[in-house]
């Protein structure tokens, strides 16, 4: 396995297909945690963090980690005390990745841009943290996770600062509030998900509340 280097991000967010973004994800999953973490990433623990501040310690029922990569979300939920906790991935061998790390109750390969194999209401709160690049889950993404999480219930996913306006997020997130569906509760100041790489990166943590 080669290392991912800074400029392969381009192919991650220039993938063009599921099929071509699940295949770059499928060869990075053995090296993702070293690759990323040695370059400063931070964005697991705050979308984690984040997520419990507004969730609190009496909430309990399941949480879906959509995109769950190699697991760096839930296992930071799972220490903070959350669960049971279901990972979805595009990526069968990231899922195999988080399947280690031992805080999963369930998996599912699952394609959100398709649709998720939930039932309506069925989790309490959901995490989608860094699947919304371009070339990632487009923003229609939004409207299953929605679905999938019940009434009073909290969702926290990040967006680019770069793109999300021209990915077409703004009208799908306005779109759900329109319908009665969700509030926003808030969304993060820009930071850099990079502490030590890719300066020119911004994202930012956005909260719902599910109506």
């Amino acid at each position: 396995m080669t290392e991912q280097k800074s400029e392969d991000l381009d192919d991650l967010y220039g993938a063009k297909t599921p099929e071509a973004a699940r295949k770059l994800y499928d060869d990075w999953s053995r090296s993702y945690d070293a690759d990323n973490l040695r370059k400063g990433f931070r964005l697991p623990s705050l979308g984690a963090g984040l997520l419990a501040r507004h969730l609190g310690s009496s909430v309990s029922g399941p949480i879906l980690d959509a995109g769950c990569g190699t697991g760096l979300v839930g296992e930071t939920l799972a220490i903070l005390g959350y669960g049971p906790i279901t990972g979805c991935d595009l990526s069968p061998e990231m899922i195999a990745a988080a399947r280690r790390t031992g805080v999963y109750a369930d998996f599912t390969v699952a394609n959100m841009a398709t649709g998720l194999p939930f039932a309506d209401d069925a989790f309490a709160a959901f995490t989608c943290i860094g699947s919304f690049g371009p070339g990632h889950a487009p923003p229609e993404s939004l409207r299953e996770l929605a679905r999938v999480t019940r009434p009073g219930g909290i969702g926290v996913f990040n967006l680019l600062s770069a793109t999300w306006e021209s990915q077409g997020f703004p009208a799908v997130i306005e779109g759900l509030k329109a319908a009665g569906q969700w509030e926003e509760v808030e969304i993060s100041a820009p930071f850099r998900p990079y502490l030590l790489a890719e300066p020119e990166l911004w994202s930012r943590l956005h909260v719902m509340r599910m109506l």
